[in-house]
């Protein structure tokens, strides 16, 4: 029985969540800018209301981004320094993934188009479907681009899922001729949803140490250039 700890900070939104067996707890708020000061308070309620202590847990999983700078450099900060105090492993999630699981859970689709604004008139854009054990899997690599730039696999009915589809939800469309979910700004990252593609890549042997946990930007550049 795997027990597993999953922290978000990478959007608007900043979420805990706990999974031990069967049972999932999760703290959730949207509070832009206070990540740093509410997180570390959420994972302590998680684990008191599962009844175990941090040294008792398997690994701990936190989404690596793309998203917010800011916003991932804390989740990795946070999940390294816990990891290191209670000698866990840790388990970097793709926070398009864990979009795409939530959509899933919400929805039942299973062919999920995933964007994020990353401003500069620019997305991050992934591709999954859900697989046999419903769980979310990438069908081609994660990019920034422009919406007018992005690409969608061959085949239909997939949806379009997550903020960015808000935003250049008419680009998207016409580049890549899918539908956009009516609640798609509401696909934001859960650690819930990271709790199981971290269950299941922990049970894979997919983990590592906690001085090799890295964010995931998909570009190192913050300003415009020129």
């Amino acid at each position: 029985m795997t027990t597993l700890l999953a922290i978000d900070t990478s959007g608007d939104a900043c979420s805990a969540a706990l999974l031990s067996g069967e049972r999932i707890e999760q703290v959730l708020e949207t509070a832009p800018r206070r990540h740093g000061e509410l997180i570390l308070g959420m994972m302590q309620q998680v684990l008191e209301a599962a009844g175990t202590r941090l040294d008792a847990l398997d690994a701990i999983a936190f989404a690596r981004g793309p998203g917010s700078f800011t916003g991932v450099r804390i989740a990795v900060a946070v999940a390294q320094g816990a990891a290191f105090g209670a000698g866990l492993p840790l388990v970097p999630i793709s926070t398009l993934a864990a979009i795409a699981q939530g959509a899933f859970r919400r929805s039942g689709e299973r062919r999920l188009l995933v964007a994020l604004d990353a401003r500069m008139a620019e997305v991050y854009w992934g591709c999954f479907e859900i697989d046999e054990s419903g769980l979310a899997v990438a069908c081609g690599e994660e990019r920034v681009c422009p919406p007018q730039a992005v690409e969608a696999p061959h085949g239909d009915g997939w949806l379009g899922v997550g903020p960015g589809w808000s935003v250049y939800g008419a680009e998207l469309a016409a580049r890549t001729g899918a539908v956009a979910d009516i609640h798609a700004e509401e696909s934001i990252c859960e650690a819930r949803d990271l709790l199981l593609l971290g269950a299941a890549e922990f049970a894979a042997g997919h983990r590592v140490p906690p001085e090799l946990a890295a964010p995931v930007y998909l570009r190192d550049r913050v300003t415009r250039v020129g």
